[in-house]
């Protein structure tokens, strides 16, 4: 037997300032036993919010109507009286129900969206399938709560990392360990697919499909204090014995990473003409970051790149495998491992930690961070000064030197 809704005095702002604030809303019946208009104001908000439940079929499904007039004058739009917000009840009662959103469409829009926009879309691809559908995937975004969100970002973060595995075979996993960084690490990725699912949750607030975005905005708490990773990077006798083990095919592949501190995704679409020889640059067109940048070059990388380029094609891959296609992301993971392995290296390094190398050691030999978050691409030097600066020399001191207040006058 359901249980009967309490009748709250919602009608008048001297009522409402007196029901208890927080998350559990206060309800009066519209229709008995099928929908009802709720009201729930958070301690530390200045007003609190219209809310319509409805009953389809014996589950209950809760949605924002409006800001409620508790701080401002009601404008009958955004924010409404008690009479506007039971009129913009029945009328949400009486409208033509629109086709339930789920989570599984929701990302796919947003992978759609990614596309249209010219950005890359295999990571969110991948991290979709592995960690938000099989849990989330089928179901309603209307129905979403912070709970169940909280519940399945603890969850992400408990599972072990799952490794390459063979396509179609069993996912394989990491070991478990439990050491600080370790949960660190866990945390930090969770956080970071926790990210694509938001925005694919944003993306369909901002197109008017689902109306209970405060559930997964400023009332869902992501993991705090796990995104100062410690960034891997190769010494300089660790990168010339990485290049010297790696075999002739990957080896150009390799290089050009480190001559250029440029992703993997921005190297694999390299084409002759973006090489300028009598500049000694390379034009990055496509960038993660969507901001195209010339990547300056020393005068081995510039005769490196020469050498690669001469007499080929303008529209001609710049580096290529052994059958003159060009590289694709993913080929180079065992190039990678076995690379490390013959040059000693332990343990073994990802294809991103080339460019880590770059941006470390350019630090170390005190290149300014802002030249080398422009050299990196980086969408701010925040970027830069989060992953390098503990590493840049006198940093600290001259950044003090420069900018911190002076209280005696040199006259």
């Amino acid at each position: 037997m359901a249980r009967t809704v309490r009748h709250a005095k919602l009608d008048n702002l001297t009522a409402r300032a007196r029901l208890k604030r927080g998350r559990q809303p206060h309800y009066q019946v519209l229709i008995l036993n099928r929908a009802h208009l709720g009201y729930r104001r958070w301690p530390d908000e200045a007003s609190g919010v219209w809310l319509l439940r409805r009953n389809d079929d014996g589950a209950y499904f809760v949605r924002t109507l409006a800001k409620a007039d508790d701080n401002a004058r009601a404008d009958g739009i955004s924010i409404l009286n008690f009479e506007q917000a039971k009129a913009a009840a029945f009328a949400a009662l009486e409208a033509p129900r629109r086709g339930r959103l789920t989570i599984r469409q929701a990302m796919a829009d947003y992978i759609d969206y990614l596309t249209t926009r010219g950005k890359e879309t295999l990571g969110t691809e991948c991290a979709a399938a592995a960690h938000i559908l099989p849990k989330l995937g089928d179901l309603e975004v209307e129905t979403l709560t912070s709970a169940q969100l909280r519940r399945w970002l603890a969850s992400v973060a408990s599972a072990p990392a799952r490794k390459r595995t063979r396509r179609g075979g069993e996912q394989n996993y990491r070991e478990s360990v439990s050491d600080d960084e370790s949960v660190r690490r866990r945390r930090s990725s969770a956080n970071w697919i926790a990210k694509m699912l938001r925005a694919a949750l944003n993306l369909a607030a901002s197109e008017k499909k689902i109306t209970n975005a405060a559930e997964w905005g400023r009332r869902w708490k992501l993991f705090e204090g796990v995104d100062a990773a410690r960034v891997r990077y190769l010494t300089l006798d660790e990168a010339r014995r990485f290049l010297d083990s790696c075999d002739p095919e990957f080896r150009p592949l390799a290089r050009a990473a480190l001559e250029t501190g440029a992703r993997l995704s921005e190297l694999v679409r390299l084409r002759v003409s973006d090489f300028d020889p009598a500049a000694g640059t390379l034009s990055i067109r496509k960038t993660k970051t969507n901001r195209a940048r010339h990547v300056v070059l020393t005068g081995e990388g510039a005769a490196f790149f020469a050498t690669l380029t001469v007499g080929r094609s303008r529209e001609a891959p710049i580096l290529t495998r052994k059958n003159g296609q060009g590289w694709k992301v993913g080929n180079q993971g065992r190039r990678m491992a076995a690379a490390c392995q013959r040059a000693g290296i332990h343990p073994t390094i990802c294809f991103h930690t080339l460019r880590h190398t770059v941006g470390s050691l350019s630090a170390q030999a005190g290149i300014p961070l802002q030249v080398i978050a422009a050299h990196l691409g980086h969408s701010t030097v925040k970027v830069t000064e989060k992953n390098y600066a503990h590493l840049a020399p006198n940093y600290i001191a001259e950044t003090i030197r420069r900018g911190a207040p002076r209280f005696v006058r040199n006259d």
